[in-house]
């Protein structure tokens, strides 16, 4: 029996994967403002390591960066529906010390929106050459990476509302869905969320607009203290339960509050996700996403104490909330050790 391992975020990264966004998405009567925040988060990653982005058109996509810019880029022209690479990307695992990239299904969070096109998007980067000698399996479930935090030490993070939805994996109970993801994954253990959600959100609870793991000490979370907000009884109830999570040997968690953002809401008047939790941990920094909100400095101070060994940079994502995402959402990395092929070959490829 090979022994298995989902890295934690904060371990080396080999690259970050983006989906841009084109014409035939849901950022379409947004497309330029949508295109410079991607850009942005590219630039950003960038600095401290590669970028790999999937786009409809190599050229223009690339004519959006300087020279230098793209020299630490690679581009992929594959179709896709639309932009959340979290949730459709491959997930990095460790099997007896060796890279491994796990192809889930992806259904569009529980059969919402179409994603026909993005569910290839993994298969196709392999087929290209993209993640070089790591073999991909599939990993046989409907299962996006945004629903899932790994300390990198045998314990997962995650929500029971989005792991036991019934338009992902009806026959799967609790039990045998923690089972199977122990075996998937290498873990001892599994930490369910039962409390915590956040208005306008479609992924039904991911985690990673919640709660995220810092190192293997410290969980990061949104909290509520307006009891006059919406969220502030389920949150509270996060909270709590939160508090009852103690390591295997019995000490609790470095439990770190990240505000909540004043309430920000689309033009129709429903209120978007906004959320500081959806921050991107990668090598030397962590990109923090930011809404032009009285919170975000105290947001950055905080995640500044949770991370003193890395820059914190902000990325302004308020465009990103229209579209019920924020930066972990539109981001994946990928670990150590994945050398691309196609890297060799030039690095950027029209696959279809």
């Amino acid at each position: 029996m090979p022994i298995r391992r989902l890295p934690a975020e904060w371990e080396p990264q080999s690259f970050v994967q983006l989906t841009f966004p084109h014409a035939d998405t849901d950022w379409a009567d947004m497309l330029e403002p949508a295109l410079a925040c991607f850009t942005e988060i590219a630039v950003a990653v960038s600095r401290f390591e590669e970028v790999l982005i999937v786009c409809r058109n190599v050229e223009e996509t690339a004519a959006r960066f300087s020279p230098e810019q793209a020299a630490r880029i690679r581009f992929a022209e594959l179709p896709s529906n639309d932009t959340w690479a979290r949730d459709h990307g491959g997930i990095t695992i460790e099997e007896d010390g060796s890279p491994v990239i796990l192809d889930f299904v992806f259904n569009g969070w529980g059969l919402k929106f179409p994603a026909f096109w993005d569910n290839q998007i993994t298969q196709g980067l392999k087929d290209g050459g993209f993640f070089g000698a790591a073999p991909l399996r599939k990993g046989g479930l409907a299962l996006e990476g945004g629903g899932l935090e790994s300390d990198g030490q045998g314990t997962l993070l995650t929500t029971s509302e989005c792991l036991l939805s019934p338009n992902r994996n009806p026959h799967l109970d609790r039990s045998q869905t923690e089972q199977y993801l122990k075996e998937l994954f290498g873990l001892q253990r599994v930490l369910w969320l039962d409390h915590g959600y956040l208005a306008g959100d479609d992924t039904d609870s991911h985690i990673d607009t919640l709660a995220r793991f810092c190192n293997a000490d410290t969980i990061a979370y949104v909290q509520c203290n307006d009891p006059a907000d919406e969220h502030y009884e389920a949150l509270r109830a996060m909270e709590t339960q939160l508090r009852s999570f103690v390591h295997p040997e019995g000490r609790p968690y470095r439990l770190v509050a990240l505000p909540m953002p004043d309430a920000c809401f689309a033009e129709d008047g429903h209120r978007l996700p906004a959320t500081y939790a959806n921050f991107l941990i990668i090598n030397g920094a962590v990109l923090a996403p930011v809404y032009g909100l009285p919170q975000d400095a105290e947001a950055l101070a905080v995640l500044a104490d949770c991370f003193p060994e890395r820059e914190i940079v902000p990325v302004d994502c308020r465009v990103l909330i229209e579209q019920h995402g924020s930066l972990h959402c539109v981001t994946m990395q990928y670990s150590s050790g994945i050398v691309s092929a196609s890297a060799a070959l030039g690095g950027n490829k029209r696959i279809r």
